[in-house]
């Protein structure tokens, strides 16, 4: 553990001295589960491939599908942006570390309306996405925007219709804002919507609302940003409208206790600094401790590895937050106790 440390505190030579190791030649590792985070997975995999010698095929089939496949250990890694229990990750032998944090955002399609025009608050999203709201010139709607011309057309929720850490993380945040919700509906990564209309992962819910015209949904940031959607302010706990971006990302982030987290499952929603963005989220990966293959777990370990020392700067070019750098060495600590990690060969 000494020596863990030791090259812990010299994170530049951490992938040629504890993870270099791990695979002389080339290996080809499979992860699957949040879309959330696909965009940063799928370029951190691309980036590293020569330096690493992995190669990764990751699989966007939302957080739930992703769960299921690592504990039938028919991927090499899980990815959720819902953690899971740690009774769950005990009974399945699975380690839990997150990898960044992303923010969740709400879409429109109201034509007239340009991006962060809309003022909305946790509140009244609920009422959007449990159906008591149901017109855009709603009185509730009109008083959060004084001055914006609403239409005159019906609310049209989408949601995602797959098991969801998106969903998971909105939810949540919906169940902080709402006690109607949290107690008819909750957080979870599949629930009962009571209204609107399901799509299939991000990309579902983005390609949904921009093609539906007064629809509203959710997202993690990159969906939106990438297919120029219009997005909306919200009322965070300071009490001001913020507008989602990497900026107010990294507000809600710097609130996050680190410390007291249990597996690493840090709750960020509606931190308390002024100019955070109310719905932010790590993103976790799931790893089994008791691999039958060490040396792809080892793999895993070695990607993830030089994502944390080389990927800082493409993780912002997509807006996520990479973690702190004490997170970071936290996580190499955990690593430890997965079965092809250095120290367990």
């Amino acid at each position: 553990m000494r020596s863990t440390l030791r090259l812990a505190a010299i994170p530049a030579l951490v992938s040629g001295l504890v993870l270099g190791a791990v695979a002389a030649h080339a290996t080809d590792i499979t992860g699957a589960g949040s879309s959330f985070a696909a965009p940063i997975y799928d370029a951190w995999g691309a980036a590293a491939k020569s330096a690493t010698g992995v190669t990764l095929n990751y699989q966007s089939i939302g957080s739930g599908a992703g769960v299921n496949q690592v504990i039938a250990r028919t991927v090499d890694f899980g990815a959720s942006d819902a953690p899971v229990a740690p009774a769950k990750l005990e009974a399945n032998h699975l380690l839990q570390f997150p990898t960044v944090m992303g923010g969740v955002v709400v879409i429109v399609n109201l034509p007239g309306i340009a991006s962060n025009k809309l003022h909305l608050t946790g509140d009244v999203l609920a009422q959007i996405f449990s159906g008591d709201i149901t017109s855009w010139n709603d009185p509730k709607i009109a008083a959060l925007n004084p001055g914006v011309k609403l239409p005159d057309d019906t609310v049209a929720p989408v949601h995602r219709a797959d098991g969801s850490g998106t969903t998971f993380v909105f939810a949540s945040y919906l169940s902080k804002a709402n006690a109607d919700w949290k107690s008819k509906v909750g957080a979870a990564s599949s629930i009962a919507w009571p209204a609107g209309a399901g799509a299939k992962g991000n990309d579902g819910v983005a390609a949904t609302v921009r093609n539906t015209e007064g629809g509203i949904g959710y997202v993690e940031y990159a969906y939106a940003d990438k297919n120029h959607l219009t997005t909306v302010e919200l009322k965070n706990k300071a009490g001001q409208f913020v507008a989602p971006n990497l900026a107010s990302f990294t507000k809600a982030a710097a609130g996050g206790d680190w410390h007291n987290a249990q597996n690493f499952a840090v709750d960020l929603l509606d931190t308390p600094g002024a100019g955070a963005w109310p719905i932010v989220s790590a993103t976790f990966v799931l790893i089994p401790t008791d691999a039958k293959n060490p040396a792809q777990s080892g793999a895993v370990l070695k990607l993830f590895d030089w994502a944390f020392n080389n990927g800082a700067k493409i993780a912002t070019g997509l807006n996520y937050v990479p973690l702190p750098e004490e997170v970071q060495t936290t996580v190499r600590h955990a690593w430890t106790n997965v079965a092809g990690a250095p120290s367990a060969q």
